[in-house]
């Protein structure tokens, strides 16, 4: 500075035009400095640490470097140089120092803001961050981060010890719960959906109350994001997970099985006793050829031990269409191969009612693709309501109004008959 303001006075300008021209000169010099070393910064230390990473056998730090936290540390390089040549200005020296120390604050906390977003970039790289995620905690981390960056710059333009503002914080507590109420509630929330690990990314959820049914794609600080089957988000507070219930379909994905819980519901009407012939059309068909054969034996043993009287059906012991039937399906689904046989497979009547009696086929498809399972579910009841009837069996069905057209046409072609 010196040494401009001596050239300058050999050309007989005023001592004020100069004290102008030679902080101007400095300021203009000190800025050019500046661009000199972040051009340096960024074109030959910055691409020398970039060739680095990129030639080295870790994956971490290319996540680190495509967060850009290399590009913005290079931010600091010009505030470190304009807040060390502050002192080349002593009337503005507390000035350029403040606001070059906010700068800096401001870069450093960006920088650790990107460094924080690679650490959890790099965290979901794992996949215990399906079970256990931590966008949640970065996020509080944030929070806090953003809040002593707020207090130093405070502190830094007032020119107060950063305690002696952080103690004021005290009294506005109360507000500041009331504020971060939400993300306070989501952080609890957090800590028990992942500590009790009751809900991951990929995961199907259910809940009713707020119209999600779908995966889990996303767990934030306050919200759970789930992506619904016809495509559209849901997003539920964190904390309405520990507070409602919802339902997890994950123990049904990591058994493999999907359950099939279904009924026909026969018209009692068509249940009776099996014929003869409709014995030996039964004993035709190869999964109740064994049964069928073993069940006449049992009746008639039992039968003649009792010394039962056949002539009517009504003695003793006889097969059923309606239990044949039922046996019938138990074997289709055991030898079915899109049914789970290590799971449980029951075909069971359930109490009569106005509709008939249910017949429930309660199984597991070894399959948990929804679209699968449907073709599957839909598979057997077509193949059991098409063999219903060589049973003897129809199913129930209320009368439709082409039932009624055809029973009026039926009494009309009796009269006519008649006549």
């Amino acid at each position: 500075m010196e040494f401009i303001r001596n050239q300058l006075d050999g050309y007989g300008i005023s001592e004020a035009t100069v004290g102008y021209l030679s902080n101007l000169i400095m300021a203009v010099f000190i800025a050019m400095v500046c661009i000199l070393a972040n051009f340096i910064t960024k074109k030959i230390v910055l691409k020398t640490i970039i060739h680095i990473i990129n030639n080295n056998r870790y994956t971490w730090d290319n996540i680190i470097l495509e967060k850009k936290v290399f590009h913005k540390l290079s931010h600091l390089v010009p505030a470190i140089i304009i807040y060390s040549s502050a002192t080349i200005f002593p009337s503005y020296e507390i000035l350029i120092k403040k606001l070059a120390i906010i700068y800096m604050i401001m870069v450093t906390t960006t920088v650790f803001s990107a460094l924080l977003n690679a650490i959890e970039a790099i965290y979901r790289t794992f996949e215990v961050s399906k079970i256990r995620p931590i966008k949640g905690y970065i996020q509080v981390v944030k929070i806090l981060l953003y809040i002593i960056a707020t207090i130093l710059v405070i502190s830094s333009l007032i020119g107060q010890n950063p305690l002696i503002i952080l103690s004021g914080f005290g009294a506005l507590s109360a507000v500041l719960m009331l504020v971060f109420k939400d993300s306070i509630l989501g952080l609890v929330a957090g800590v028990q959906l992942s500590s009790n690990d009751m809900v991951r990314v990929g995961d199907w959820i259910e809940m009713p109350k707020y119209d999600a049914n779908g995966d889990v794609i996303d767990i934030t600080l306050n919200t759970v994001m789930v992506m619904n089957f016809d495509k559209t988000i849901t997003m539920i507070p964190s904390y309405a997970l520990i507070s409602d219930s919802f339902k997890n379909w994950r123990g049904m994905q990591a058994a493999g099985g999907r359950r099939i819980k279904r009924s026909i519901n026969i018209d009692t009407s068509s249940i009776s006793f099996c014929t003869e012939e409709m014995i030996e059309e039964l004993q035709k068909i190869d999964y109740l050829t064994d049964y069928v054969t073993r069940r006449l034996d049992e009746i008639n043993i039992y039968n003649m031990e009792h010394e039962i009287n056949t002539e009517s059906k009504v003695n003793g012991r006889q097969l059923t269409n309606i239990g044949v039937f039922r046996e019938y399906i138990h074997q289709y689904l055991m030898n079915h191969p899109k049914i789970h046989k290590d799971m449980t497979l029951i075909v069971r009547q359930l109490a009569p009612g106005d509709n008939g009696l249910p017949l429930e086929i309660y199984a597991f498809s070894n399959d948990i693709n929804w679209a699968v399972y449907e073709s599957v579910q839909a598979d057997i009841f077509d193949h059991i309501f098409a063999v219903a009837p060589t049973f003897g069996l129809r199913a129930f069905q209320n009368p439709t109004g082409h039932d009624i057209v055809h029973l009026k046409e039926s009494k009309e072609y009796s009269r006519e008959y008649s006549r």
